[in-house]
């Protein structure tokens, strides 16, 4: 490692994705059954808060069980304050990404960015940065 490299310890959750065949009876599920507040939809998908992660349930493909383009079963976001950083320090140690860090949404109070990865078992993984406009 580099004097100037990142020290890499993922340690908070701030987003899990699941896929569902019915985005309407999912919502009605999360929101109505279990009691989860809803924050917004974004195209197929919904998003809820759930303590101080947030779940996003993304629509599989219409008509199939298959997972949405970018949504691949479940997808554990990891928060970090410098995605390049991480990203960068994650690189040197050969991690291989399926997305490079990209800006995904500019919220009201920041932007949103995320880069993708996988573990060595092929589970998709993805660091998350919500950063705050200047």
């Amino acid at each position: 490692m580099t004097k100037d490299a990142v020290a890499v310890h993922l340690g908070e959750i701030g987003q899990i994705a699941v896929t569902v065949p019915n985005l309407e009876e999912a919502k009605a599920f999360y929101g109505d059954v279990l009691g989860m507040k809803f924050l917004f939809d974004a195209r197929r998908m919904a998003f809820f808060q759930c303590g101080t992660v947030r779940l996003l349930i993304g629509a599989s493909e219409p008509g199939t069980e298959k997972p949405a383009a970018g949504m691949d079963g479940t997808i554990l976001y990891y928060r970090v304050a410098d995605i390049q950083a991480v990203h960068a320090a994650l690189r040197e140690k050969n991690v291989e990404f399926v997305q490079e860090p990209h800006l995904v949404a500019r919220m009201k109070s920041h932007d949103l960015w995320l880069a993708f990865l996988k573990d060595p078992a092929g589970n998709m993984l993805a660091l998350m940065e919500e950063r705050a406009r200047e």
